[in-house]
């Protein structure tokens, strides 16, 4: 479709061309895909309510009573409570009906209708009552100073008829701000309209980047704030840092809750450490969990080494300490027992004392031989005790 603003000029969608920083606050927000629009429906069964979206992806549903034919992102005048308003179609269709059911919005005579579809001259002057939100805003927020109010002004949205000025506001107590409607009131000659909204609500509105470098879930795709609270960062083993878990509304995070049920269904079979690991070391605290890799971390009060177990090897660990046990260290259960050097070396010394006593016999046998020989006795001749016959004579 090209930019969500819709606007036309001579037949063909134009756009903003504002590469993106649309001044409508309206491309980018809310957009929807209608996957049902290449089926073809018959024209009188075709569900005759729409879906309209205005400034900052504000939406309603508006009942197209006069069958006019309908393209998804044309700009049409509907009803309001005083005068008219113009908008965008957003989504048509039976996912239309669906998107009521979600939101449990009845189908009766309450939903207003479709007048009829904007011409040039209406869009013209739309764009000339739109330049009034800047100036306007910040003129209100003047007043609210001077009033001392304590409320902050976010945004003011024009009606297109230019009778009436809706003004968004946030505030945490009862503001009395009937001085202010009567202020207002007369220096813009408009009838003036106080909505309230929610910190999630007026960050969706205002729109911009999250942490993760995308454009806010608020201000794209999700419109139902559910709640969000402390122990969902718990679960998932992240610091309870304020500056850290809050997004730009001030309070915390929506996509804390979107892995959240992943998270419960892995804590399972995690053991809850509520008292240390008690071993003949010492006690072992725990100090980090991993719960994907089922991993967790212990130290000891004077190491500052951390030390894995398996989640089977920490309920090993509990066991024994219910039975009143306590293993040597958090990776065995019992030390190998020492086996002092005399029982390593007692090989060596038998060797030793075998060899002492066979080198003893030789020396007394060798001490016997030479007692039993005569003193004056010549030698015997070498080459006759080699040579059996006796000695060769000459």
């Amino acid at each position: 479709m090209g930019c969500a603003c819709g606007t036309k000029k001579d037949g063909k969608v134009s756009g903003c061309n504002n590469n993106g920083a649309c001044e409508t606050g309206g491309c980018n927000k809310m957009n929807v895909f209608d996957w049902l629009s290449n089926m073809d429906m018959p024209v009188e069964s075709r569900f005759s309510v729409v879906e309209i979206r205005f400034k900052n992806g504000r939406k309603d549903f508006y009942r197209n009573s006069e069958s006019l034919s309908l393209t998804t992102g044309d700009a049409v005048i509907i009803e309001a409570a005083t005068g008219h308003h113009l908008g965008h179609i957003s989504l048509q269709g039976e996912l239309v009906r669906l998107q009521m059911q979600k939101k449990k919005v009845a189908n009766d005579d309450e939903i207003k209708k479709i007048y009829r579809i904007a011409t040039q001259k209406d869009l013209e002057k739309f764009d000339d009552i739109q330049k009034r939100d800047l100036p306007t805003l910040f003129r209100t927020r003047e007043i609210i100073r001077q009033l001392k109010l304590n409320m902050k002004l976010s945004d003011v949205e024009y009606q297109a008829d230019n009778t009436k000025a809706t003004f968004f506001y946030s505030a945490e107590d009862r503001v009395d701000f009937r001085e202010l409607i009567k202020l207002l009131a007369t220096e813009f000659k408009v009838r003036v309209e106080m909505r309230q909204i929610s910190l999630r609500q007026e960050a969706g509105r205002l729109g911009g980047i999250g942490v993760c470098g995308r454009e806010l879930c608020c201000s794209t795709w999700l419109s139902d704030f559910k709640n969000v609270a402390t122990s969902a960062a718990r679960y998932q083993n992240l610091s309870l840092n304020p500056s850290k878990l809050s997004g730009q509304c001030g309070r915390l995070k929506c996509c804390l809750n979107y892995e959240l049920e992943t998270y419960m269904e892995a804590l399972k079979d995690i053991p809850e450490i509520e008292v240390p690991l008690l071993t003949e070391k010492g006690e072992a605290r725990l100090q980090k969990t991993d719960i994907f890799r089922r991993i967790m971390w212990f130290g000891y009060k004077e190491d500052n080494n951390w030390y894995p177990l398996r989640i089977e090897r920490v309920n090993e660990i509990l066991e024994l300490n219910r039975a009143g046990k306590k293993p040597a260290s958090l990776e065995i259960d019992k030390e190998l027992v020492k086996e002092p050097l005399s029982k390593l070396n007692s090989d060596l010394e038998s060797m030793d004392k075998k060899f002492q006593s066979k080198s003893k016999k030789k020396k007394k046998n060798r001490n016997r031989g030479k007692e039993g020989q005569a003193p004056n006795q010549p030698a015997k001749n070498p080459q006759a005790r080699n040579n059996p016959r006796g000695p060769r004579k000459e």
